[in-house]
């Protein structure tokens, strides 16, 4: 008989908890954004804010509820009362109340020495604390979540004041008691013992109600997910966390990867979200990561840029063989996809499968001797400091040159960047930045001498290669630079340190990387810059193309 799987909801705190992280900030607009789109993706609960703190909260609770979510239940986040104040006359409750949220979550203190040290209150009262807040909240007409601030500490402090917070707060009307590992230092033996006991503790304090035990693990010890994961096989039936983990110190525990574990690796025994949920998990990820203006983890698990991507030469055989020899999931089932890097490393079955990626294999000239002249072509490049992991476009130019496919569209005789700044005062103002380049077009052997000005000598390298090909090549309008890299390879050098370029460049039908590398960072601009051109020009023109249409395009 097939048992019937816990349904685990997720509670997510991004937009209050997530925001304490170091840098990142919500707009009202932000807030809004992502609580729609975490509805969307299918998440139980959403805590919007702290009405009591800002404007900006109180705001939020008012648009959020102008609009009719699918699924998601708002959450407002909230303090017990003050000491010595009764609920009726406590600002920061009646903020709550007077919120728009459904749920009222408030928190407490779970902890005897949190309750003596910070709120400097005795036991007794920490308790009426808890008690009177949540009964007052409940008669208002709220649901209520109690957060155990420092449950795990407090457990192993004074297990049974611990566990006593829990049934005042389940007695008082609580429907869900969430267990906070608050500084992050527990274990999951530590979290899985704290739930079992939290869990008996509370069984005859609900009184037969709908009542259920969630946790809430911070990730000090890097331990937020597996910690999350012991709760829950001890039986906690919520989990509270963050998209991408972002928070406080070193964040929260990451709901995706939560979620994905819970439902990949428990063996059916758990509920998480809709069918299909998670294939969009790398998309609200990166989406996440864009509102809140923080660089990607490329390596985060099942939905980073490198979650799937295979580097060493033995590994991309076995996946081209069988993915599962080194996939633990299919990158599809998280909306990832899988990468084959190329580099010193790789191996032929690497560069088999970058090839037929990017559809540049061709059985008459894809021979075993080519590709070893692929693959060491890449190694004595990237010993100068070349990398093509992120530089599709000149991976695939390196490519075509390699199997004579490459006629260039223009040769470079030579280019000159000037900048005429001006100090008064050790007040720096730059008055001009001027590029001339010097180039050969088209088999007449047209010489273009162009000169242009722009923001810095690289913008203004490329301001000077458009004035001189795009009137010969007038499919470079609709291309545009859209990122520019440096990387200093060996800082050791100081000022002759060799400089990596990576440009991003797109049109209305991709975006391709290219790379320069040079102890000049303007001339490793000026490789990048114009094998970003030869890669637009090559997708749009065969080789017979322009052997037959140069002179024509040269007048």
């Amino acid at each position: 008989m097939t048992s019937i799987p816990v349904r685990i909801k997720l509670y997510d705190t991004t937009l209050r908890d997530g925001a304490q992280a170091e840098g990142v900030s919500f707009s009202l607009n932000d807030k809004l954004s992502a609580a729609y789109r975490l509805d969307d993706f299918g998440i139980d609960f959403i805590e919007g804010g702290y009405p009591a703190s800002n404007e900006k909260d109180r705001a939020f609770f008012e648009r959020i509820a102008e609009k009719t979510l699918k699924s998601a239940i708002i959450c407002a986040f909230g303090m017990t009362r003050r000491k010595g104040v009764a609920p009726t006359d406590d600002f920061g409750l009646a903020q709550l109340v007077a919120s728009n949220a459904s749920v009222a979550t408030i928190v407490g203190k779970s902890s005897a020495f949190q309750a003596r040290e910070a709120l400097c209150v005795s036991l007794d009262e920490n308790l009426a604390m808890i008690d009177e807040t949540i009964q007052w909240i409940v008669s208002s007409g709220k649901r209520v979540f109690y957060d155990a601030e420092h449950f795990f500490d407090g457990w192993k402090y004074n297990a049974e004041y611990a566990l006593e917070t829990l049934r005042v707060a389940a007695r008082a009307g609580a429907e869900v008691v969430v267990l906070c590992d608050t500084n992050g230092g527990s274990t999951p033996e530590e979290i899985s013992a704290g739930t079992v006991a939290a869990i008996k503790a509370t069984r005859e304090a609900a009184s037969g109600r709908i009542f259920e035990i969630g946790v809430h693990a911070h990730n000090d010890c890097g331990l937020a997910v597996a910690n999350s994961l012991a709760a829950v096989d001890a039986g906690a039936t919520l989990v509270q966390g963050t998209i991408n983990g972002i928070g406080e110190r070193c964040g929260n525990a990451d709901l995706l990867v939560v979620a994905a574990n819970l439902t990949f690796k428990k063996n059916g025994r758990y509920e998480v979200l809709k069918p299909g949920a998670l294939e969009r998990a790398t998309a609200i990820s990166r989406f996440m990561y864009e509102l809140t203006n923080v660089n990607p983890n490329p390596s985060q698990p099942y939905v980073g840029v490198s979650a799937f991507a295979h580097k060493g030469g033995m590994h991309v055989s076995g996946i081209n063989r069988n993915s599962s020899s080194y996939e633990h999931v299919s990158p599809a089932s998280v909306g990832n996809e899988r990468r084959v890097l190329v580099s010193e490393l790789s191996g032929k079955a690497n560069i088999v499968a970058f090839l037929k990626k990017y559809n540049l294999q061709d059985d008459n000239t894809l021979d075993e001797k080519t590709i070893s002249r692929i693959l060491d072509r890449v190694t004595q490049k990237e010993n100068q400091g070349y990398q093509y992991e992120a530089a599709d476009g000149s991976f695939k130019l390196l490519v075509r040159k390699v199997k004579g496919e490459f006629v260039p569209s223009f040769s470079r005789l030579n280019f000159q960047t000037s900048v005429v700044v001006t100090d008064v005062n050790d007040a720096l103002t730059t008055k001009a930045t001027v590029a001339t380049v010097k180039l050969r077009v088209g088999r007449r052997c047209e010489i273009r001498h162009e000169v242009a000005e722009g923001d810095g000598p690289v913008d203004a390298l490329n301001n000077a290669l458009r004035k001189a090909l795009e009137p010969i090549f007038p499919e470079l309008r609709d291309m545009k630079l859209v990122d520019y890299k440096v990387r200093v390879l060996n800082s050791d050098a100081g000022t002759a340190a060799t400089t990596r370029v990576i440009i991003e460049s797109k049109d209305g039908e991709e975006r391709w990387n290219t790379v320069g590398v040079s102890e000049n960072v303007v001339e490793a601009s000026w490789i990048a810059l114009c094998d970003s051109i030869e890669y637009k020009l090559s997708k749009s023109i065969s080789v017979k193309e322009k052997d037959a249409s140069w002179s024509g395009r040269s007048d």
